[in-house]
């Protein structure tokens, strides 16, 4: 059998000025100071990176052309082209605030055994997008979460604000509300892996949401959530989530500390003010898995400076042992506004009138990772003073990448090792840089 030639060392470059320059890298002369350095160490093992589908970003794609869509669609599924290559995307059960207006699966009220719950809303917008994404990448994994349950099971009985009433009648059907919603997908193809069972339980929003505490969800998961999928769908995979509070005492720290409800929790999902709660998490519960659920959006504006915020996001939650980082809106029209008011930014956003595509820099920060990093990649362990601006991984082909990030006014060059060699990297100001061994 003939060994394939190693491929040559890779430099990519982005800043505002020039996106994705390729180089070739140049090995440093002498014996420079060495500002990052791999020795060896590695960490958690990554489940991959993806994001959420949403109405108005499906929308925004059917208004233009079939071969801008392709080209779109491809760029952020196709696991062999030179994209994203997102593998693990997340799909509402229900409005959120990017859906077109308000709805539930099921609005009838009374309805505990869910006769009449059904998902033909989602086949105008959220099940076209999955099956697009799908047919460019058949194996997609995908998790889904709930932003409120039905307003008859609510008080007030209201889409925004509010609590799920905690009648007994109300949590046998809301589990099997949640139960049905992955059965129905699986019925039309889509095989839905996890299920996260509250979009951010903390804060009340004036677009769909639901208030619980963390002895509420730890009560649900075990008495109610977590018997009835070991019983009908034992391998789906039930994760504690999507929590956006930094009070790891108030909710990790409660369900996961409950031996019967931590026995059905596959993993926790932390997203925006999570990111305070995480490393405690990880501390306490070094076996379980982690993810960061939804990257923080912005204001619409989709400015450089955000895409450099962006970077320390990325950077703490991977130092914090997340395996999977999930952005929001990945696809979203021209000033990315919210339903109910707001603007957020995401990786592309299409003009409705014109149909005219724009690649935002933060598709361009996430292409400078998850081109050559996915699911099976190892994160390395860093050195030196350029660590804390700094990610690596070895990816499945044991190809080593390291993802730098400049965030100075002033151009800088660094000397990077590893496995023996020490590569010299320049650095504009505020740019991206992707150095692949």
């Amino acid at each position: 059998m003939t060994e394939r030639a190693p491929r040559k060392p890779l430099l990519v470059s982005s800043d505002e000025r020039a996106v994705w320059r390729e180089s070739e890298p140049q090995l440093a002369a002498g014996h420079p100071t060495i500002d990052l350095a791999w020795k060896g160490d590695r960490h958690q093992r990554m489940e991959g990176f993806g994001g959420c589908v949403n109405e108005l970003g499906w929308m925004a794609l059917k208004s233009t052309s079939e071969e801008a869509r392709q080209e779109v669609l491809k760029a952020l599924f196709d696991k062999t082209g030179d994209g994203l290559r997102f593998e693990l995307n997340r799909i509402p059960i229900g409005a959120t605030d990017y859906s077109v207006n308000w709805y539930s699966c099921n609005d009838n009220e009374g309805d505990y055994a869910m006769e009449r719950f059904s998902i033909d809303r989602d086949r105008h917008n959220l099940l076209p997008y999955v099956k697009a994404a799908q047919a460019i990448q058949p194996d997609m994994k995908w998790f889904a979460s709930p932003w409120s349950p039905p307003t008859w099971m609510k008080h007030p009985q209201t889409y925004n604000y509010g609590k799920l009433v905690a009648t007994e009648r109300n949590l046998q059907a809301y589990a099997l509300y949640l139960l049905k919603f992955v059965e129905a997908y699986a019925q039309e193809g889509v095989r839905i892996s996890q299920v996260h069972f509250q979009n951010e339980p903390v804060t009340h929003h004036r677009f769909p949401s639901c208030v619980w505490t963390g002895e509420e969800m730890r009560d649900f998961l075990k008495r109610y959530l977590g018997p009835l999928f070991q019983e009908k769908r034992p391998e789906i995979e039930l994760w504690l989530g999507t929590l956006n509070t930094d009070s790891y005492n108030s909710y990790a720290g409660v369900v996961l500390n409950d031996p019967e409800a931590k026995a059905y929790v596959s993993g926790v999902g932390y997203q925006w003010a999570g990111k305070q709660a995480i490393q405690r998490t990880h501390v306490a519960f070094p076996e379980m898995r982690l993810m960061q659920t939804e990257n923080e959006c912005g204001d619409g504006k989709n400015t450089w400076e955000y895409a450099h915020y962006i970077f320390s996001l990325l950077w703490h939650y991977l130092n914090n042992g997340v395996e999977s980082y999930v952005y929001w809106n990945m696809v979203l029209p021209k000033g990315g506004e919210c339903t109910w008011g707001g603007y957020q930014n995401s990786l592309v956003n299409v003009d409705p009138d014109s149909g005219e595509v724009t690649w935002n820099p933060e598709f361009y920060l996430f292409k400078h990772v998850c081109r050559f990093v996915g699911n099976g990649s190892v994160r390395l362990d860093l050195q030196g003073g350029w660590s804390g601006n700094a990610i690596a991984f070895e990816n499945a082909e044991g190809r080593k990448a390291f993802i730098v990030h400049n965030p100075h006014d002033a151009p800088r060059t660094i000397a990077i090792s590893c496995e023996g060699a020490i590569y010299e990297v320049p650095m504009t100001a505020k740019s991206f840089h992707t150095l692949v061994i």
